[in-house]
C-alpha cells in the first residue's frame, strides 16, 4: 500500500509499504477513506518529537471502512464506516473506567520510554513516535486499529465523511479545551491561535454558553475564519495583547484563556527572541510564548486551558502570576472516546458542520507537499484533508 512516512526533519515521503495485518484478536483493519494533516504532525516534521524512526507511517486523524476484524471484535463488521480516535485505549484499566481515555495504562507498549521523560506514560497514539507506542498512522491506504472493540465510532448512512472526520481529533480537542474552561453564561474566553484546534475551541466556547470569544493570531485568513465563527480578533503583531485584553474586558481580563498554539509559538519582542535562540541552541525544547501570555492575561480566579501540545521542559513560565491570581490550569491529550457520540449528535442536529475548517483537499500522493503548504501557511491553508 501507499503511505506517508517520516525520514527525518523536513523529510516526509509517500512510499510503498507492507499492508497492515491483524496482530491481536481485538484488532480491525480499515480501508482509509479520509485522513488529515494535523498541526501536531508539524512538530514531527520540524523534528521536535523524539523517538521517531525512519519509515514511520504518520497520521492520527482518519476514518474508513472496516475490511477485516479480529475474532474478539463483536461490535464491528466488515463494511462498517467508522471514525477512529487518535488516542488508543483499552477500555478496562483504571483510567479508561474513569473516562480518562488518553491516560490508558495498557495501550502504550513502550511506556518505559515515556516514563523516563514524564514519570508516567499516557496512552498510545497513532503515528506519533515510538515513545507513544510506535503505532503506524492513518495517512495511508489502510491502517490497523488496536482495541477496535473500544475505540471506533460507527457513522450512520447519509453523513458525508468530511462532516465527521474531525471527530478523530480536532473537534473533540477544541471542545475539551472549551469544556476545561468551565464556561458560564456571560463569560468571555480568549483563544490564542486560530489554527484548526483554535477554530473548534472558538465555536465550542459558544456552544457551551460563552457570551464573547476573543481570538489572537497574526494570519489574516485564520483571523477571518475566526470572525466567521463570531470571534473578535486581535493581531499580536499590531497590538499589546495584555493591554488590549484588559481594555476589552473593563480591566478585569478574560474569564478563561485557551492556549491552542503549543510548543512552536511565534513570539515578538524579547521573549520571542529568547525562545527562538534557546530552541536553536538545543537549550530548550518548547517555545511557550502563548502560554505565558494566557497566564498573564487571565482574570483572577479564572481558567487556563491548554490543548496545544508541549513536549518537554518550559522556561520562564510566570507561575507566580498563576499562583497569586488563583488560576486553574487544565491540559492534556484529548479523551476523544468521551466526546465521540455527544459530538456526533451535535453534527446530526445541525449545531455545527466541522467541514467549515477545510481549505485544501489533496490526494495521498501529494501529502508530502501538503505538509509544507500547511506548515508554511501557503495558499491560505488552514486544514488539509487527504483522500487515499
Amino acid at each position: 500500500m501507499k503511505a506517508l512516512c517520516w525520514f527525518g526533519k523536513n523529510d516526509v515521503r509517500v512510499e510503498t509499504v507492507p499492508d497492515p495485518k491483524i496482530l491481536n484478536p481485538r484488532d480491525a483493519i480499515l480501508k482509509i477513506t479520509r485522513t488529515a494533516i494535523c498541526g501536531s504532525d508539524l512538530h514531527l516534521l520540524d523534528g521536535y518529537i523524539p523517538t521517531m524512526q525512519k519509515g514511520d507511517i504518520l497520521g492520527h486523524e482518519f476514518m474508513g471502512e472496516v475490511v477485516e476484524v479480529g475474532s474478539a471484535v463483536k461490535n464491528l463488521k466488515i463494511g462498517d464506516r467508522v471514525v477512529v480516535p487518535f488516542t488508543i485505549a483499552c477500555g478496562s484499566c483504571f483510567y479508561c473506567q474513569q473516562q480518562l481515555w488518553s491516560l490508558c495504562d495498557n495501550s502504550n507498549p513502550n511506556a518505559w520510554m515515556a516514563e523516563k521523560l514524564y514519570g508516567y506514560s499516557g496512552s498510545g497514539l497513532f503515528g506519533y513516535s515510538h515513545m507513544l507506542g510506535g503505532y503506524a498512522g492513518g495517512q495511508a491506504e489502510y491502517a490497523r486499529v488496536p482495541f477496535a472493540d473500544v475505540g471506533p465510532v460507527k457513522i450512520p448512512e447519509g453523513i458525508d465523511d468530511e462532516k465527521v472526520l474531525f471527530l478523530s481529533d480536532i473537534f473533540p480537542t477544541g471542545y475539551m479545551a472549551a469544556e476545561n474552561c468551565d464556561i458560564k453564561s456571560g463569560d468571555t474566553v480568549a483563544v490564542w491561535g486560530c489554527g484548526p484546534v483554535g477554530q473548534f475551541a472558538i465555536r465550542s466556547a459558544y456552544l457551551l454558553g460563552a457570551e464573547r470569544v476573543i481570538a489572537i493570531d497574526n494570519v489574516a485568513e485564520r483571523m477571518r475564519m475566526a470572525e466567521d465563527g463570531k470571534a473578535e480578533t486581535l493581531n499580536f503583531d499590531d497590538e499589546d495583547i495584555f493591554e488590549r485584553l484588559k481594555e476589552m474586558t473593563g480591566g478585569r481580563g478574560p474569564d478563561s484563556c485557551i492556549d491552542a498554539v503549543g510548543m512552536e509559538a511565534t513570539g515578538k519582542g524579547v521573549g520571542g527572541v529568547y525562545d527562538k535562540m534557546k530552541a536553536a541552541m538545543y537549550l530548550a525544547t518548547d517555545r511557550p510564548n502563548a502560554l505565558r501570555q494566557a497566564i498573564q492575561a487571565c482574570r483572577k480566579g479564572g481558567n487556563v486551558s491548554v490543548p496545544g501540545v508541549y513536549g518537554g521542559f518550559l522556561d520562564k513560565i510566570p507561575f507566580g502570576s498563576a499562583f497569586s491570581k488563583g488560576l486553574t490550569l487544565k491540559m492534556g491529550q484529548t479523551h476523544v472516546h468521551r466526546y465521540l457520540r455527544p459530538l456526533l449528535e451535535r453534527i446530526q442536529n445541525g449545531d455545527i458542520d466541522p467541514s467549515f475548517v477545510i481549505t485544501h483537499r489533496l490526494n495521498l500522493a501529494d501529502a508530502a507537499a501538503g505538509y509544507f503548504t500547511f506548515r508554511d501557511k501557503q495558499d491560505g491553508c488552514i486544514k488539509i484533508v487527504l483522500k487515499p
